[in-house]
């Protein structure tokens, strides 16, 4: 299951004595879950955005925060580094923290012996795949890699959008930049979507235009500015294609491509390529110069001179209830109500009780607790079939 749910800014921190509770409460919760499927039954759990926003819920922040991503994320790297037995980790974080990703790579490499390259692989493409190959008008700020001892790993990251005030929350689980994402949490709106499966045409004429080098860039670019700017009539240009939804299309299209200037540094990043040339989507992911600026012009020139549109599918998966999660504690801004610790180290001593029992061998308690999940789920089917 995956879903969306809209972010805005709420104002104020976590107080740092409610923090305790949301870290105790949280390492509980991932304990009893590493105790009963793995660490890669956690990251199966953080790669759905319906059971992140639940997680958030239960340890005590808000549905609709945008620091609810901030809050999961700190909780589970400190569970991550003060419980190494769990098997897996978190790298990076929100601001300067993403940049320490290459210093923390290396003790990751060697506590959990995984390859410290292929982390550093996702976290670039994921990257690029969110801030240049999908432009949905969010600048990212937060970006964490988790990585499980079997080598399974997950981004989540996060951006911004500085005209609404909204966040959207990308879960990227594969190395890829045709459709990396096991779900994205937002609000619907208008993107250029050169991660989308019908852009895989369009990323093919990508790579023809930058095998030509940057001269021939130049004047592809320069004559799709003077169509996008009327010097050519693009009412013609609609007409000339397919009848149906192929006019409609463009005209979606046209409204997404703003004019891209042919800047000295964008016709040299090309000239840099060309000289070596990607010849596959995640080769060109991965290649210095690449972002969104190169990626519009490239949109623009496959559609105006090839024909070949970028879809503008905007990759928000399914609406969700938020009123489905159940507060089990409260929330940070007294929604439903104010958040209880006596209530969140109850059950987190009760979580922490059950994962000791079972470590000596008496699991009836936690599999009880980990029996909630059946119920929770034909909870959600009923509402489902009322709805």
């Amino acid at each position: 299951m995956s879903g969306i749910a809209e972010l805005p800014l709420h104002s104020g921190r976590v107080p740092a004595w409610m923090l305790r509770y949301m870290r105790r409460l949280g390492q509980a919760i991932v304990g009893a879950i590493i105790d009963l499927k793995g660490p890669d039954g956690l990251l199966n759990g953080l790669s759905d955005p319906f059971w992140f926003q639940a997680f958030n819920n239960v340890i005590g922040m808000d549905w609709d925060s945008s620091g609810s991503t901030t809050v999961v994320m700190w909780v589970l790297k400190e569970v991550s580094l003060e419980n190494p037995e769990l098997g897996f980790a978190v790298l990076g974080g929100k601001g300067e923290c993403m940049k320490k990703i290459p210093e923390e790579v290396g003790t990751v490499e060697r506590r959990l012996d995984v390859d410290a390259g292929r982390i550093l692989a996702l976290s670039k493409v994921s990257a690029r795949a969110d801030s240049a190959f999908l432009q949905d008008g969010y600048k990212l700020y937060l970006h964490s890699i988790v990585v499980s001892e079997s080598g399974r790993m997950l981004v989540i990251q996060q951006g911004m959008n500085e005209a609404t005030g909204l966040a959207r929350r990308y879960h990227v689980d594969k190395l890829s930049i045709e459709e990396p994402h096991s779900g994205i949490a937002g609000i619907f709106g208008e993107a250029l979507n050169a991660t989308a499966r019908e852009s895989r045409e369009a990323r093919k004429v990508y790579l023809d235009i930058l095998g030509e080098g940057g001269k021939h860039f130049e004047r592809m670019l320069a004559e799709s500015v003077r169509m996008l700017r009327g010097d050519r009539t693009i009412t013609s240009f609609i007409k000339s294609g397919s009848e149906g939804s192929r006019g409609q299309d463009v005209k979606a299209a046209l409204k997404l491509y703003r004019p891209v200037k042919p800047s000295r540094s964008l016709i040299e990043a090309v000239e840099r390529l060309g000289e070596n040339t990607p010849r596959t989507d995640l080769e060109l992911a991965m290649a210095p110069g690449v972002g969104p600026g190169l990626v519009r012009a490239l949109a623009l020139i496959s559609h105006l001179i090839y024909r070949i549109p970028t879809s503008t599918r905007d990759p928000v998966t399914h609406p969700m209830n938020p009123y489905v999660y159940s507060y089990a504690v409260g929330g940070k801004d007294r929604v439903p109500y104010p958040f209880n610790p006596k209530v969140a180290l109850k059950a987190a001593m009760t979580l922490e009780e059950a994962i000791k029992q079972a470590r000596l061998g008496r699991k009836e308690k936690l599999q009880a607790i980990s029996r909630l999940k059946n119920i929770i789920e034909r909870l959600e089917a009923h509402e489902g079939e009322q709805s």
